[in-house]
């Protein structure tokens, strides 16, 4: 366990002579009673005495005095006390100096709930704490605080506007005042960060506790434009109130969010985000308000941003599917026997599952729909789902079929009617073959 390999490193840095704490989020989280994911330990230790003392070591960030201490199933970032010069690009620093004394490491820091190093060995529990500036009081009363400037700080990492975001409604903290206006104001120069950075720190906003409280946060301080100007314009597009009396189409979004299991997966948590994108471009009223065409329009319009946040294929498939089948569920009692079985068996179908699910808690409440795609899917055995084939395309050349796009056509007509009952042996998919495509040799 990394906890348990953390206070092994710990205990191995101080009896060679050095300092050594647990730093940063995993303090924070200690201090309020939460499980850490990781341990970071900082130390006056450098590099060079890191890797002698752990031989089973990476040197992860030379320039920056990281080591990856590491062992089966564990592993532990131990990093050299260090200031750190001018941030160029808004990201890195162009010069880091190793230290040995904390309160420098401290100053370099984010914000003061971050900033705090602990001892977890010394008496009393949870251990001895250095509070620099005044983490240990921000943290008691749940503000999140920029360490020094504000502004010097997001100038120096443009990224710590989203992180800053991410803390406070993770936390349920308020953002103070001084740091809310640092944000605003420096909003405009996420644009300057690679879109990877961003999609990663919007994954996290919209995977963690509270993720609707998070867009807020996104909206308010004027970082939302800038990051996700599309889902930005589903503010005030009203919907139909009798099917959706909760409001606009930003309000059954966020709700969508917050109402989704804990842990989400990224692609549900993006396709929950993305399922209405499409809405505004297609609003329209006649005898109610409609959104005719709102999935397709949302498919180009969810493409593109997957594309300029740079997900992969495989993310951007799922995410698209998401989309593009959320509003299927409404048709799932009328459908044939092969269109349903087909639908049920989406690759990640649980996911279509949960956000059909989240759709319906955060309108009109109604869960008929869902809990009738559950009994057909627990009655549904996997070879009826995907049965195996009655014919090939090996067969079909046998058959006289010259090879070509109509292999396509028939092996689809014939697992439809497979999967719809009406054919269960090979003869009797040849006869359906040569009544339906005379034309064999």
């Amino acid at each position: 366990m990394n906890d348990d390999l953390a206070l092994r490193v710990l205990s191995a840095l101080r009896a060679a002579g050095h300092q050594a704490y647990l730093v940063g989020g995993c303090v924070r989280d200690l201090l309020l009673g939460q499980t850490p994911k990781d341990f970071d330990i900082a130390t006056s230790a450098r590099p060079e005495q890191i890797t002698a003392l752990f031989p089973h070591s990476d040197l992860v960030g030379a320039h920056f005095g990281v080591v990856l201490v590491k062992e089966p199933g564990a592993a532990v970032e131990v990093a050299t006390f260090r200031t750190e010069g001018p941030y160029d690009d808004g990201r890195h620093p162009a010069q880091v100096a190793l230290v040995s004394d904390p309160r420098l490491d401290a100053q370099r820091r984010d914000f003061t709930i971050n900033a705090l190093f602990l001892d977890p060995t010394a008496a009393p529990p949870p251990g001895r704490v250095l509070d620099f500036f005044h983490g240990l009081d921000d943290l008691a009363r749940g503000i999140l605080r920029c360490v020094g400037a504000p502004r010097a700080r997001f100038q120096e990492d443009h990224l710590r506007l989203l992180r800053a975001a991410r803390f406070a409604a993770r936390l349920g903290f308020i953002i103070e005042p001084e740091t809310y206006a640092a944000m605003r104001a420096e909003a405009p120069s996420l644009a300057r960060i690679a879109a990877e950075r961003i999609r990663d720190e919007l994954t996290r906003i919209l995977t963690q506790p509270h993720p609707g409280e998070g867009l807020r946060l996104l909206d308010a301080t004027g970082l939302l434009p800038v990051v996700l100007p599309e889902v930005k314009r589903l503010q005030g597009v009203q919907q139909p109130p009798e099917f959706h009396p909760e409001g606009d189409v930003w309000t059954h979004t966020l709700l969508m969010l917050d109402s989704l299991p804990a842990d989400p997966s990224p692609t549900l948590a993006w396709g929950v985000l993305l399922h209405d994108i499409g809405k505004p471009a297609t609003f329209s009223v006649s005898d109610r308000i409609r959104f005719n065409g709102h999935v397709e329009a949302g498919l180009d319009i969810a493409r593109g941003m997957l594309s300029r946040l740079r997900f992969s294929g495989d993310d951007t498939e799922q995410i698209l599917s998401l989309v593009a089948n959320h509003m299927r569920f409404g048709d799932i009692h009328r459908m044939k026997d092969s269109t349903l079985k087909r639908f049920l068996r989406l690759p990640r179908f649980d996911e279509h599952l949960a956000l059909h699910q989240a759709d319906c808690l955060s309108s009109h409440g109604h869960l008929d729909n869902y809990h009738y795609a559950l009994e057909r899917l627990a009655a549904t055995p996997p070879h009826q789902l995907r049965p195996a084939r009655l014919l090939t395309g090996a067969d079909l050349l046998a058959l006289g079929y010259p090879q070509g796009p109509l292999y396509r056509e028939i092996l689809t007509a014939l697992e439809t009617a497979q999967l719809d009952g009406e054919l269960t042996t090979r003869e009797a998919a040849v006869a359906f073959v040569r009544s339906r495509w005379p034309q064999s040799v």
